[in-house]
């Protein structure tokens, strides 16, 4: 039995009490199950007749005795016991607890997917950074939370298109094309240009590329260096996301908007809702209405948009195409971004708090040898998206980079990540996997299968039982993840199930050694071993991690 049927066994049991005339409320439309930490008080715990002691007008004990007598009687529970001012403390039996082995088993991949957010459309927007350079270490953290994200909202039901912010029509493009052009003819770069070396292997791909392309004239061949050498930054941005495992739907061109004046149209729009306003010979939006700190320039007085007027027009886009709820993350230099955009969803007649999410992310710095490690090669004073996979490889950053909410630092220390030991958390989350394809592994070599004749009950050890619940945790903790946008409580989850597991292999035989017979406990805790390892190997597909058979 998992939690979430539990939970339908406690709303049924308000229900029939209901029916009975016993009580006089509205069955609760979720009925909160949690797993005590104190496995003294049973193995769940709901707090529903504390829940409903204010609209039935009765003690919560009173209404705890009223379900407890009918939660008695449902088949698996073993023993309901009444606690403090009216928590309910439930027991099920070896037999239902081992049960959800099977269940796990036979769902596979599909365990633990939810209807949370069932039909919801999101627009989710992740890295974005300015196509004029490689994807630096904090679009690498977005790259990995972004990505898992994604996935995490997919299994809980909502339909997701992921999304990447091309700023390829600003002032920087024009630097980029001047550092480009200066480097493929041997000059030093601009003033505030571009440097390093990948200015200079793009400038060479370039000139490869366009022949005869430094016999044009300067003018004509600044073109050139901007048409083409955006072409091959974006693409080398997308084979970085590629090998990071991180998939867009949309590619979207800021230029675009300008070109096809959506920026005009959005304008008008805001205008016609009754924000916009004309000052000093420019075009304002009225965003300190919803909290702005200031009202923010659309178009400047001498007729130039702003990147805010971009930004209204991509806004108002997202939801033209279908978005309910858009969802921005954003590095932490952007902070002041959070209130604007939000007062571009109001202004546009949208619920801010409900249809525009912002999520701010914090810095990441790279430890070696117990130092902070600043530079890249490729790119001078930065480090980029192929340096991280250089040192420490795709799984350890995607993982290393999830596990941790969005708001807090994080440090990468490369020695750590690279190790083979419990202090590197993806390993340690691994190898309890690898640990689990061992275990199937040998049982091959004896001629041992899963029998069909599982016996659940006997799976009634502490370490069994710890692991179960954990088990049974796994969809709850997923639509939390997917209803809060917060994929790092599925990698630290993993990490419990991980715990429990190692204690599990640690205290309990699984296969016999020598001469001991194959028995039903043998075959019990096989299937306790690979409903572990089928929650573990769907928790690191949300995150994009991959599940190694051998380490």
């Amino acid at each position: 039995m998992t939690p979430a049927e539990l939970s339908q066994a406690v709303q049924a049991a308000v229900s029939a009490a209901v029916e009975a005339g016993e009580l006089t409320v509205a069955v609760p439309e979720h009925v909160t199950i949690e797993r005590p930490k104190n496995r003294d008080h049973g193995d769940y715990a709901t707090n529903v007749a504390l829940q409903l002691a204010k609209a039935a007008g009765k003690p919560p004990r009173a209404i705890a005795e009223i379900l407890s007598a009918r939660l008695r009687e449902i088949a698996g529970v073993s023993k309901v016991d009444i606690a403090g001012p009216g928590f309910l403390n439930i027991t099920l039996d070896a037999a239902t607890q081992g049960e959800l082995a099977r269940t796990i088993v036979e769902a596979g991949p599909a365990y633990g997917r939810n209807e949370a957010l069932k039909g919801l459309k999101i627009n989710l927007e992740f890295v974005s950074a300015n196509p004029t350079g490689p994807i630096h270490i904090g679009g690498v953290r977005w790259a990995a939370v972004g990505d898992s994200l994604a996935r995490v909202l997919r299994a809980t039901g909502a339909e997701v298109t992921t999304e990447y912010y091309l700023n390829d029509a600003g002032v920087q493009i024009g630097k980029f094309a001047a550092s480009l052009q200066a480097a493929a003819n041997g000059r030093p770069a601009p003033e505030d240009g571009y440097v390093g070396e990948y200015i200079v292997d793009i400038a060479k791909a370039l000139v490869a590329g366009v022949p005869g392309v430094l016999d044009l004239p300067e003018d004509e061949q600044l073109k050139v260096f901007r048409a083409e050498g955006l072409k091959l930054m974006v693409a080398e941005i997308k084979r970085s996301m590629d090998e990071f495992g991180t998939h867009f739907d949309v590619w979207f061109s800021e230029k675009s908007l300008h070109d096809s004046g959506a920026v005009g149209k959005a304008i008008e729009r805001l205008r016609e809702q009754g924000h916009v306003f004309d000052q000093d010979g420019a075009i304002w939006l009225r965003t300190t209405d919803f909290g702005d700190d200031k009202d923010r320039v659309l178009v400047k007085a001498d007729g130039e948009t702003t990147y805010f007027a971009a930004d209204a027009a991509y806004y108002l886009s997202k939801r033209d195409r279908g978005s309910e709820v858009s969802v921005y993350m954003l590095g932490a230099d952007h902070h002041g971004y959070v209130n604007r955009l939000k007062a571009i969803a109001a202004c546009a007649g949208d619920d801010m708090d409900r249809n525009i999410e912002v999520k701010i992310g914090q810095f990441v710095k790279m430890l070696r040898d117990g130092e902070e490690v600043r530079m890249s090669k490729r790119a001078g004073n930065i480090i980029t998206i192929d340096d991280v996979i250089d040192w420490i490889g795709v799984d350890a950053a995607r993982y290393t980079l999830v596990r941790l909410p969005t708001d807090s630092t994080i440090t990468l220390d490369i020695n750590v990540l690279t190790s083979q030991t419990n202090e590197n958390p993806v390993f340690y989350v691994q190898y309890a996997h690898t640990r689990m394809c061992g275990v199937q592994r040998k049982a091959a070599e004896l001629g041992i299968t899963k029998s069909a004749d599982f016996k659940p009950e006997l799976l009634s050890t502490e370490w069994e039982s710890a692991l179960l619940g954990q088990l049974g945790e796994f969809p709850g903790v997923l639509a939390k993840a997917g209803v809060h946008r917060e994929p790092h409580h599925v990698a630290q989850y993993l990490e419990r199930v991980a715990r429990d597991y190692h204690r599990f292999y640690d205290h309990c035989q699984i296969l016999p050694k020598g001469d001991e017979p194959v028995t039903d406990l043998t075959h019990a805790r096989l299937w306790l071993a690979d409903a572990t390892r089928t929650v573990i190997a769907n928790g690191l597909t949300l995150l994009g991690v991959s599940t190694p058979e051998r380490m």
